[in-house]
């Protein structure tokens, strides 16, 4: 259980936490909301220890462990399945120790334990978490120092969630995850036996993998039950009737005040007056709600608009490297009005693709047809690091509009979203979802008929996605995107295509279809059957039909594994029961010592290899029998 009570926290002089209090009980799954700079990782930095609170007192059980992906990805040489292994420390310790002890009952104890903890299996769970997260069993074995800083912080992420600490704490774990590792994240959240605290602004995660919700707002904790949208409409009927009630004192309040206006100099009246002065006194303010304004995005008109199809796409390969492309027998079309939805892992080619459409990336083969005059903007988080540093807002659109006065300036800018204080700030010094606002505003300056977005909600909290949202359905161009918010895909977009495999091809379920698929390949890859679905395919009755008899083929292996594993049990079991027999001939201590420990070692040995064998066993039925109930 956590509390905090009556804790008042600052940052730099800033007061992000007034006199606040929460308890959470053990095994919450919680979402933390609130907005860009309200405090959230401040408190996850009180929680840990790393900051001290003002005021008030904070309570967490003795001796529990706390887990956070690390500020800095992992950049050695070791693999990525090491890394993650590494992050049991106690797995690790026992492990090291065990090569040491000399102890029969130390060495006992040691392999007690680690079957207490799951040791024999934790190679297989630290791949399932990183296969879940993106990495097959090939890149698992690469250097950590061999990936790029976002890959590297999902190895981070995987290493923090094999570690199973008591409270976990996850600060956006989806801005470096594509789709497919937000869905898997997703259902091992709402999985995971211990308490977690998420920070997200990824709705449909809040949805469905958290079961209460802590919002911090205007320095004050407040805890719903619930998830996202129950926490939305909850907290609007409570606002409401606030109003209400505040409407109804301020009534009141002018009534008394009028009485006592009145009366109070008449003789007769004086004793009620003061009666209602006093109550006046007594009377407790009901606070107003102070909405904070959401800034809207806005994409500009473009001046002529194209005939479809705006992009026609025969026959293409496309790659980074001469014969070696990255995706083939590409057939595509994009009409004047198309939304569509690029799905598919990071790694299948959804930023090559969006780089073709967009002209940055030639064709190796094939044809591709641009309608003329046809203006494409194109938007991805790397691009942040495009921004002069020292130069201000109004410093990179002047350079856009060189003879413009400065009011139209400054007009342009405050179109893009970015409030008048902030105009004149350096863009290194801007927040996240600033940058991208300024970053967006520039790449749809020229106002295009075809606007490519790649991941752009990143740094942007839940009501700027909302407003990104709304700004996509009144744009009346065609828009691609790659997203891992399902919310915002499902509200914008009519057309998802898949990339996959080498190819893209579109896809005719939607995303419930895709996130059944998504997490039936992630639990095939944990048995080592990956069931390959055909790109596209759509989740009919005979399809599912189809699917299901294809799983119960694949489960034969694991029918074998669990008798193979039944049949260890039993000869560990009779090893165990002749050694005992052995040592309860007490004429062994005195004429052959050394063989008495030897045999007390054996027994420890083939104890700990007995709950491992057993620990198997118990696992794989339950994952056959899980398997067979989804069938």
């Amino acid at each position: 259980m956590l509390i905090l009570d009556d804790i008042s926290v600052r940052m730099a002089g800033r007061l992000l936490i007034d006199h606040a209090s929460l308890n959470l009980p053990s095994g919450t799954k919680a979402g933390l909301v609130g907005r860009n700079g309200a405090g959230k990782s401040t408190l996850f930095k009180v929680i840990t220890g790393e900051l001290h609170a003002e005021t008030g007192d904070f309570f967490l059980p003795k001796n529990i462990r706390i887990g956070q992906v690390a500020q800095e990805a992992p950049g050695t040489e070791d693999s990525l399945i090491e890394i993650v292994l590494a992050a049991d420390k106690e797995r690790t310790e026992l492990l090291a120790e065990a090569e040491t002890a000399t102890d029969p009952h130390r060495i006992a104890d040691i392999h007690i334990r680690l079957a207490d903890i799951d040791a024999h299996s934790a190679e297989a769970r630290a791949g399932a978490i990183l296969s879940g997260l993106g990495f097959d069993a090939e890149a698992q074995k690469r250097p950590a120092s061999s990936f790029s800083g976002g890959w590297r912080m999902r190895v981070a992420l995987a290493a923090v969630l094999f570690a199973e600490p008591d409270l976990l704490l996850l600060d956006e774990p989806t801005n470096y995850l594509d789709l497919e590792g937000t869905l898997w994240l997703e259902d091992y959240v709402r999985r995971y036996p211990h308490t977690v605290i998420l920070i997200s602004h990824d709705r449909d995660l809040l949805n469905s993998a958290v079961n209460s919700i802590i919002h911090l707002d205007q320095t004050k904790l407040t805890l719903w039950q619930g998830n996202y949208d129950q926490f939305e409409r909850l907290r609007s009927e409570a606002l409401e009737l606030q109003q209400k009630a505040r409407t109804k004192q301020e009534a009141h309040r002018k009534h008394m005040e009028a009485f006592v206006e009145r009366f109070r100099a008449k003789a007769s009246k004086a004793k009620q007056a003061q009666s209602r002065l006093k109550a006046l006194q007594k009377l407790k303010p009901i606070s107003a709600h102070i909405e904070d304004h959401v800034m809207p995005f806005h994409f500009p008109e473009p001046e002529k608009v194209v005939a479809s199809p705006i992009i026609a796409i025969e026959s293409g390969e496309v790659g980074y490297t001469p014969g070696k492309p990255i995706l083939k027998h590409l057939n595509l079309r994009i009409d004047a009005d198309d939304r569509i939805a690029l799905l598919g892992s990071n790694g299948n080619g959804k930023s090559t693709l969006a780089k073709l459409i967009s002209g940055r990336l030639p064709l190796q083969k094939g044809k591709i047809t641009v309608a003329s005059n046809l203006k494409i903007s194109f938007f991805a988080q790397h691009q942040l690091d495009d921004l002069v540093p020292e130069d201000n807002a109004i410093e990179h659109v002047r350079k856009l509009m060189p003879d413009a006065p400065e009011a139209k300036v400054r007009a342009r800018v405050s179109r893009m979203g970015l409030a008048t204080v902030k105009m004149n700030t350096a863009a290194k010094d801007l927040s996240g979802g600033e940058k991208a606002r300024l970053l967006m505003g520039l790449a749809t300056f020229e106002g295009p008929n075809l606007l490519i977005l790649d991941e752009p909600t990143n740094h942007l909290d839940i009501d700027s996605r909302e407003a990104l949202m709304h700004a996509l359905n009144e744009f009346d161009g065609a828009v691609i995107l790659i997203a891992h918010d399902r919310h915002l895909i499902e509200a914008t977009m009519d057309r998802l295509w898949l990339v996959r495999d080498g190819a893209v091809a579109p896809y005719d379920g939607d995303l419930d279809a895709y996130r059944s698929l998504v997490l039936a390949d992630a639990k095939a890859e944990r048995s080592g059957n990956k069931i390959v679905v055909e790109e596209g395919q759509k989740l009919s009755k005979a399809e599912q039909r189809k699917l299901a008899a294809q799983k119960r083929e694949a489960l034969k292996p694991l029918q074998k594994k669990i008798q193979e594993a039944e049949a260890q049990v039993q000869r560990f079991q009779k090893k165990i029961d002749s050694l005992q027999v052995q040592l309860a001939d007490p004429i062994i201590y005195s004429r052959e010592p050394a063989k008495a420990t030897q045999i007390g070692k054996e027994i420890g040995y083939a104890k700990s290899s007995l709950a491992r064998a057993e620990e198997e066993w118990l696992a794989l039925s339950s994952e056959y029998e899980e398997a067979m109930a989804d069938l």
